[in-house]
């Protein structure tokens, strides 16, 4: 699978899974889940992150490509500059380090 160009960059923070995190790594090259703009909101947008190897619980990882799958939102994350990855409870953030001027390709 190509990757494609992301709509920000932003640096991951998976929570350790004593306080919530995930209970293991997230898979190999990319990983999906919801991103709310507050620890407590009721809309969530579906976002795929791109990286090199997987995130561990615990683990912050840096300059990691977001991909929004509905970009309607992403204005509101780009503001935002952090928001919260959902996985059935929050397990993570992340920190928009730069978005990224031109428009990505198809997820």
């Amino acid at each position: 699978m190509k990757t494609p160009l992301p709509h920000l960059i932003v640096d991951v923070t998976l929570y350790p899974t004593d306080v919530g995190g995930r209970r293991s790594p997230t898979r190999a090259k990319w990983f999906i889940c919801p991103c709310k703009l507050t620890k407590n909101a009721d809309i969530a947008w579906d976002c795929r992150l791109y990286y090199d190897a997987p995130i561990a619980p615990g683990e912050t990882r840096r300059g990691v490509g977001a991909v929004f799958l509905s970009k309607d939102g992403l204005p509101l994350f780009r503001q935002a500059g952090r928001f919260y990855l959902w996985d059935g409870r929050i397990i993570g953030e992340a920190t928009v380090v730069e978005p990224t001027p031109l428009e990505p390709g198809p997820a």
